[in-house]
């Protein structure tokens, strides 16, 4: 493994891949700093210029976004409040108050190499678990396949900020539209509509690029626009520099924090499409609870910012591993990659490891390598960033929602695809309006036809539906999706109480 490992290393190294991996980390850093913009549609904008590219190549790029876009929300959240991804909320919590207190540079060092340390920590769980996980998945049938995609469905249901009903809506419209078009087993035509363009099925990335990049800017364009920003960033940045030795040695005096905030992110990076904003917070939290001073807390001390950044780069490592050995997206961003392997004719899951080594080792290097990219990158371009995040929305969305359009006709080179995304981009935003989540609307998209082809085959297999509780990782995982989805309510259930407790006591106030 090593030795693989330490030749991928050298070849990404090489020009043809470094290129990509460094443009990529740049747009990533650039995207992340933009408030509203997010890692997904920076990734969504960027995918069509890794068409012609080589896999390797492209994936490069691909990773090198997702690091650069999970580090370079810190910029903005630390120097101006706003944070640029919601992987950096919790970063604003002590990363704007510390920066207001007249040390920017130590604020915005400290979640820039936090963030490096959190991502290589989040790196070392890649390499060492993907293969075994990927080896033990080897092992399922067709049973254990089909409950392991209802427990990832189950899970982000559950898990959703809305109510739970609303999570299961949206996770059943997923499921619907993989109805549409020939049957993936026989072949038989369903709900086509009369449209021919939908007998192959709806292609994954335009929904994808539709639900969120429409929606999203549907969304930003109806806040009001933000008010001395240009001079509010410029002020910011003016004082970045300090000393590198002193903020390095600040965040390795706190391992048992660092160590337990990456762990904390890769287990959510884990969790099927949970993402980076649920490991920040949850990062925060524990790192609140475990010090000795939790009143501190918000006034701007460096733990609140370690915490932060070195979980959602941890996160990364997190998901891609998710997705190399289950082929499970692990957030929107690798649902985006899974869709650019589909592309290069590039089947993520159990084998991929051994039926392609050489990208997925490769993998693992832009991973290690992208993040020495964003320290300098970041280090170099903070000034930058904030100028850019001046542009008013009326110029970047108007050309995000083109380059959109121009990525989605990419794809076929046909307008069927144009289509599908405006008709998306408007179920989307529709979605959100109801406060319907995006996130198993979305999985549903992706795993509707392996649930349905795995269940075919346990059939076709041995008729006996026992079989999904008796055998025993199945049953385990079918256990666990119950326990999930009971959680959950239970979750539900105690927040609905204490909201009305609250307003009970509120009342009573009056």
């Amino acid at each position: 493994m090593y030795e693989q490992l330490g030749i991928a290393l050298v070849n990404i190294a090489q020009v043809k891949y470094l290129v990509p991996l460094f443009l990529g980390t740049l747009a990533g850093v650039i995207g992340g700093a933009l408030p509203g913009v997010t890692i997904t549609m920076t990734i969504i904008v960027a995918l069509p210029f890794t068409f012609g590219l080589d896999p390797l190549q492209g994936l490069a790029a691909m990773t090198g976004l997702y690091v650069g876009g999970s580090a370079g929300g810190l910029v903005t959240a630390t120097l101006l409040g706003l944070p640029g991804t919601p992987s950096a909320v919790a970063t604003t919590f002590d990363g704007h108050p510390m920066a207001r207190n007249g040390e920017p540079g130590r604020a915005i060092w400290l979640g820039i190499w936090a963030s490096f340390f959190g991502g290589l920590i989040g790196g070392v769980f890649l390499i060492a678990a993907t293969g075994p996980l990927a080896a033990f998945a080897l092992a399922f049938g067709p049973w254990e396949y089909f409950s392991l995609f209802v427990l990832a469905l189950a899970m982000v249901v559950g898990l959703a900020e809305a109510s739970l009903l609303k999570g299961l809506i949206a996770g059943m419209i997923g499921l619907v539209v993989t109805v549409l078009g020939n049957d993936p087993m026989l072949g038989a035509p369903r709900l086509t509509l009369g449209i021919p363009f939908l007998e192959g099925g709806v292609p994954f990335l335009p929904v994808l690029i539709g639900v969120f990049a429409f929606a999203q800017i549907m969304s930003e364009v109806e806040r009001p626009e933000g008010q001395g920003s240009a001079a509010q960033a410029i002020a910011a940045a003016a004082n970045l520099r300090v000393p590198q030795l002193k903020v390095i040695r600040e965040i390795l005096s706190r391992p048992f924090l660092l160590l337990w905030s990456s762990i904390v992110g890769v287990w959510i990076g884990v969790l099927p499409a949970i993402g980076g904003s649920a490991a920040n917070m949850m990062a925060y939290d524990q790192a609140k609870k475990f010090s000795r001073r939790p009143e501190a807390f918000g006034q701007g001390i460096p733990e609140g910012i370690i915490a932060s950044e070195s979980a959602n780069n941890a996160n990364v490592g997190g998901s891609l591993v998710t997705i190399m050995a289950f082929g499970i997206p692990g957030d929107a961003v690798t649902a985006v990659m899974l869709g650019a392997l589909t592309i290069h004719g590039i089947q993520s899951g159990p084998l991929f490891i051994t039926q392609q080594p050489t990208i997925a080792y490769g993998i693992f290097a832009a991973y290690l390598l992208a993040h020495p990219l964003m320290v300098v990158i970041m280090g170099l371009g903070a000034h930058w960033a904030l100028r850019i995040v001046t542009i008013p929305k009326s110029i970047l969305f108007p050309v995000v929602l083109v380059l959109c359009v121009v990525g989605a006709y990419a794809l076929a080179n046909s307008m069927s695809t144009v289509y599908i995304l405006l008709a998306f981009g408007v179920l989307g935003y529709l979605m959100v309006k109801a406060g319907l989540p995006l996130a198993p609307f979305i999985l549903g998209v992706i795993l509707g036809d392996q649930i349905e082809t795995n269940l075919v085959r346990s059939i076709m297999t041995d008729s006996d539906p026992w079989l999904f509780v008796t055998r025993p990782v199945s049953g385990a995982l079918l256990g666990l999706a119950v326990a999930s989805v009971v959680f959950a309510l239970w979750q539900h259930r105690r927040t609905e109480k204490r909201r009305r407790a609250r307003e009970a006591g509120s009342e009573a106030d009056f």
